[in-house]
């Protein structure tokens, strides 16, 4: 069986409030290392058997880009393993 993982994150122009909470979070409980925090939507599908490597990249990409981002403010990475 084929997975895909689906990683969305906001566009580097928008802002971001909540990875900007967790960012001065962290800077508080002395992780001063850090210098920024970007926060995001991880999906992980599982792909139907005998589906070809390219029909699975095929139809997770459509379902990135019509069903899990809002293509506005958010773009999105993926990769499947088998």
């Amino acid at each position: 069986m084929m997975k895909a993982h689906v990683y969305v994150t906001l566009k580097a122009s928008v802002l971001d409030p909540q990875g900007q909470t967790i960012h001065n979070a962290l800077r508080k409980i002395g992780f001063a290392d850090v210098t920024a925090v970007r926060q995001g939507k991880y999906f992980a599908l599982a792909l139907a058997d005998g589906l070809s490597a390219g029909a699975a990249g095929a139809e997770v990409e459509r379902i990135a880009r019509e069903v899990l981002t809002n293509p506005v403010i958010e773009e999105y990475t993926y990769r499947i393993e088998e």
